[in-house]
C-alpha cells in the first residue's frame, strides 16, 4: 500500500486529542439529547421536507448545530487517527493496516445486514446513522490491537 495517501505521524495525535473528548460528548448527546441554545443557528438546508406539506429546495431553517459539530469532529479526528503514518511506516504496517480495513469493512457490513434483517423503523434509522461511524472505529480498534500484538511478540523475541 503506498503511503501517499497517509497523513504524517504528528496528525495522529491530534487526531485522538480531538476524538476522545468529541466521542464522550458524542455519546452524552445520544443519550440527553443535549442542545445547547447558543447553537440555534440559520442554517442552508438544500431540501427541506417538513411533516405532510411540500418539499423546498435552498431555504435558510433555524437548526441546533450541536449534531454536525459533533459529526464533522468524530469523523475527522478518526480519519486523522486512522490514517496517519506511523513513525516507522513499513510494508509489514501497510499490510496490517490494509487487512484492518478490509476486516473493518466486512464487520460494518455483516452489521448492516443484519440490521437490515432483524431492526425495523425508527431504530434501524439509528443503527444507519452509527454505522456511518463504526467502520472508522472498528479499523481503528483492529489495526491498533494488530500493531500491539506487532509489537509485543517482537518485543518475546528480543
Amino acid at each position: 500500500m503506498k503511503t501517499n495517501f497517509l497523513f504524517p505521524n504528528k496528525f495522529k495525535k491530534i487526531g485522538w486529542i480531538i476524538f476522545i473528548p468529541v466521542f464522550i460528548l458524542s455519546i452524552l448527546w445520544v443519550i440527553f439529547e443535549f442542545e445547547p441554545e447558543f447553537l440555534d443557528v440559520s442554517v442552508i438546508s438544500l431540501f427541506n421536507d417538513e411533516f405532510l406539506q411540500d418539499m423546498q429546495i435552498m431555504i435558510i431553517i433555524e437548526n441546533n448545530i450541536a449534531d454536525e459539530i459533533l459529526g464533522i469532529l468524530l469523523i475527522v479526528s478518526s480519519l486523522l487517527i486512522a490514517f496517519s503514518k506511523e513513525r516507522n511506516e513499513d510494508e509489514f504496517i501497510s499490510k496490517i493496516r490494509l487487512e484492518s480495513l478490509v476486516w473493518a469493512t466486512y464487520v460494518n457490513y455483516a452489521i448492516l445486514i443484519l440490521a437490515f434483517i432483524f431492526i425495523y423503523n425508527m431504530i434501524f434509522f439509528w443503527v444507519a446513522v452509527f454505522n456511518m461511524f463504526t467502520i472508522l472505529i472498528f479499523f481503528i480498534i483492529r489495526y491498533n490491537w494488530a500493531l500491539y500484538k506487532l509489537k509485543k511478540s517482537m518485543s518475546h523475541e528480543e
